[in-house]
């Protein structure tokens, strides 16, 4: 299990294999690899915004993390599970948060994925600053997909 919060752009698609290559007790073991990435939208709530700043709790966001994942643990097996979070200045169409899970079976693979990503936009201690085109800024107080754990 690994948590990490990035303040740099990153790309998903280089670090995910990077990872997966660097963990030498997943050779063999998997068959199957659950992945969400998440990317800032030029949209929310009806307005269109062009960038937004990510705040965290340097620490507690990390421990957050860690407790979600174990929690995702207990439901299901998994053999793995890399979290990386970017905070800081975050432009449209750049990535956010990136979750894979690594397990035996896909129906735990695609369940825990699911369930840490929700877990992690209700519960990690994060605060989203949106600075809209027309002008101002906003904080974001709620998870715009309504989605229920």
């Amino acid at each position: 299990m690994t948590v990490k919060i990035v303040e740099a752009a990153f790309d998903p698609w280089q670090a995910l294999p990077a990872y997966q290559q660097s963990v030498s007790t997943l050779a063999g073991k998997f068959g199957a690899t659950s992945v969400f990435v998440g990317t800032l939208r030029d949209f929310n709530e009806g307005d269109e915004i062009n960038g937004m700043h990510l705040e965290h709790y340097p620490g507690m966001t990390e421990k957050q993390l860690e407790k979600i994942i174990a929690n995702a643990q207990q439901q299901w097996r998994l053999l793995d599970v890399l979290v990386v979070h970017r905070v800081g200045a975050i432009l449209p169409n750049e990535p956010i948060v990136l979750v894979a899970v690594w397990s035996s079976h896909r129906g735990d693979a695609f369940d825990a994925s699911r369930f840490i990503m929700e877990a992690l936009k209700s519960q990690a201690p994060f605060w989203k600053k949106e600075y809209l085109v027309k002008g101002g800024e906003r904080w974001v107080l709620k998870n715009t997909d309504g989605y229920q754990l």
